[in-house]
């Protein structure tokens, strides 16, 4: 669960107030700074698999990327704030982000090349809010990693299966694609990657 702190704040009021030292997550959600739950042991080990898989792809392939740790996605002008689970930056576009240097935020399309968040109970923001503020920021590509199965059915089936959905950007509108079991996973981001979901959920029970 999150748990959200009753008070409507600015993103400037929250990046002020984000204590230096985080031993707890906290996202702005329109406004609201949401404390998020402390991840299960299955979650990190998904998001670490992925983080891994993915670096090592756009290492293998030279390209101006990086992971950072605790990079805040704004949309642009709102009072919101996301922490991705997995967050791949685009070196050659921070020049243009204003908030980068001073407060680690970026809210262009072009400085994201991927983002990944990993279900967890609060999955409404995985399929709902973020997707719609990641859409309309121009973010190319975004997946949601649905690997315990707690989305709706109306998302991964009725029975719910473990899920991953990638959405990729064309003509301004994500395009979804639902990768199950064996598929491998279509990236146009990296189309060269060869990962299954089942490969990444073993990651969570090995």
């Amino acid at each position: 669960m999150t748990q959200a702190i009753p008070k409507l704040v600015t993103f400037e009021e929250f990046v002020d107030w984000l204590p230096e030292i985080r031993r707890v997550r906290y996202e702005l959600h329109k406004g609201e700074i949401v404390e998020m739950a402390q991840p299960v042991g299955e979650h990190e080990e998904v998001k670490g698999f992925l983080a891994r898989k993915v670096t090592v792809e756009f290492d293998r392939l030279d390209l101006p990327y990086f992971m950072p740790n605790q990079a805040i996605v704004r949309p642009p002008e709102k009072d919101s704030g996301y922490l991705p689970d997995v967050l791949v930056l685009n070196r050659a576009n921070l020049e243009n982000e204003k908030l980068w240097k001073k407060e680690s935020t970026v809210s262009l399309g072009a400085s994201i090349a991927l983002a990944i968040e990993v279900v967890s109970t609060n999955w409404r923001d995985d399929y709902y809010l973020k997707y719609a503020e990641y859409e309309e920021m121009g973010i190319p590509e975004y997946w949601i990693v649905d690997y315990a199965a707690l989305g709706g059915r109306n998302f991964i089936g009725n029975p719910k299966q473990p899920t991953i959905t990638v959405c990729n950007l064309v003509d301004g509108e994500y395009q979804i694609s639902k990768f199950r079991d064996s598929d491998r996973i279509i990236s146009q981001t990296f189309p060269e990657l060869n990962l299954t979901p089942n490969q990444i959920f073993q990651a969570a029970v090995v």
